[in-house]
């Protein structure tokens, strides 16, 4: 059944974004060739007003053909025949169904739950956030000039804009209908650590090393499990927790064993301060208020807003390497991440169940919308910059060399694409 759900979803949401481009195509007098849900083989197929429709045998990805799309043919029906400015319809029509689809689903979502603010749920007794007068019940507007609509742009700002001990935090909020602005210190939290992640909060097994820290300078790896510190010996995450809140960690050097394939080593290391930079207050991420009335559309909208701005900034991490290709995912993760969610929240009634649904249904339509934005050949952004300076030139690119580019493009994604559908499947197994 997760596997069902799954593809009717993904295949719903691709659907939705090849109507959009058909629609429009129709409008400006463009021949459809064929308009298919699906990849591979055709299952089934119709012919009706010159239009092949078909469901092919991958439930994955659709099409809209259009007769003359990659040619340079101008007769009449075919892509180039038609204005430039109608072909900027069509090219541009996918994303933007993809976003009023989106928009849509998150109305349904507002209408049922509400909306979650950045509302502030307590603040650190003598922090900064205190001092300079914010208080729970206040929400936060705007953090160090990055507007904040819902409590998940503060989320995502700060986790991808690490806090500085030596820079101020300048935060807008409102609180009984007023709006009051800010500017305080950072928390500092200094601690003394060994420099490790563990796989779950009962376990002592190693899933990640923090970098620079002295377990990874020690030679331990993922996988190996912590048994003692200074002789006193752990079965379980708990001991270990209640070992260090009684003897909390200092420059002084301790010594450490950890079993790797059912040896035992030890190591003599030194922990090393680590400094966490906190807000000074904590904020509602999802728990929701009801929208009144008409509320829900704005609302709706800036939820939309949230989606779209998050996967920019994530595309920029990309580039910029805060993010890298392993932290991808193609079809193959996203019905697995689908089918996740079903399984997961099935058990809390039918309700939860489609609004988690339907929310990583908005999640995956908005990111469609901007992935495909962007100016790259063989995908609509890139589509749409030869389109835009043909209006500008008032003729087009050559179209062989426009074709050949985007062949290249097309290549490019292929090539991206069965390294992503590599990386989805290890994940999953």
């Amino acid at each position: 059944m997760r596997f069902i759900i799954a593809i009717v979803i993904f295949s719903a949401i691709i659907l939705i974004h090849e109507f959009g481009h058909f629609l429009l195509a129709k409008k400006n007098k463009i021949v459809v060739t064929e308009f298919s849900l699906g990849m591979g083989p055709r299952l089934v197929s119709t012919v009706k007003g010159g239009t092949r429709y078909s469901i092919k045998l991958l439930p994955i990805g659709g099409s809209c053909a259009m007769l003359g799309e990659d040619e340079e043919e101008n007769a009449p029906g075919t892509f180039n025949s038609a204005p430039v400015w109608g072909r900027i319809s069509v090219v541009a029509a996918g994303p933007i169904f993809n976003f009023i689809l989106a928009y849509i689903l998150a109305l349904i979502i507002v209408a049922c739950l509400g909306y979650a603010p950045a509302m502030v749920m307590d603040v650190t007794e003598g922090s900064g956030a205190q001092e300079a007068g914010l208080k729970a019940g206040d929400v936060i507007t705007e953090f160090n000039g990055y507007d904040i609509d819902v409590g998940k742009d503060l989320y995502v700002y700060t986790y991808l804009n690490e806090l500085s001990e030596n820079e101020s935090i300048n935060l807008s909020y409102e609180r009984d209908g007023e709006e009051y602005s800010i500017s305080y210190q950072p928390e500092v939290d200094a601690r003394y650590l060994l420099g490790f992640n563990r796989s779950g909060t009962d376990s002592l097994e190693v899933e990640s090393l923090i970098e620079g820290m002295p377990l990874e300078a020690a030679g331990v790896q993922p996988g190996d499990v912590l048994t003692s510190i200074n002789g006193v010996k752990f079965s379980d995450g708990a001991e270990y927790e209640e070992y260090i809140t009684e003897h909390p960690l200092t420059d002084e050097p301790v010594k450490i064993t950890y079993t790797r394939n059912g040896k035992e080593y030890e190591a003599t290391i030194t922990p090393k301060e680590y400094k966490t930079v906190t807000t000074g207050f904590s904020y509602n991420v999802s728990g929701c208020i009801k929208a009144d009335g008409f509320e829900i559309f704005p609302r709706a909208a800036l939820e939309v807003k949230y989606l779209i701005r998050t996967t920019v900034l994530s595309i920029k991490e990309l580039f910029t390497g805060g993010l890298g290709v392993q932290d991808l995912s193609g079809p193959v993760g996203v019905v697995d991440a689908i089918g996740d969610t079903y399984e997961q929240t099935k058990s809390e009634g039918s309700m939860i169940m489609w609004m988690n649904l339907l929310n990583l249904a908005v999640l995956l339509s908005a990111n469609l919308g901007v992935m495909n934005l962007i100016p790259f050949p063989a995908l609509d952004g890139g589509r749409l910059i030869f389109l835009f300076v043909e209006a500008i030139r008032r003729k087009p690119v050559n179209r062989q060399l426009e074709g050949m580019i985007h062949f290249a493009g097309l290549m490019l994604l292929m090539v991206l694409m069965v390294v992503v559908m590599y990386n989805d499947v290890l994940k999953i197994f």
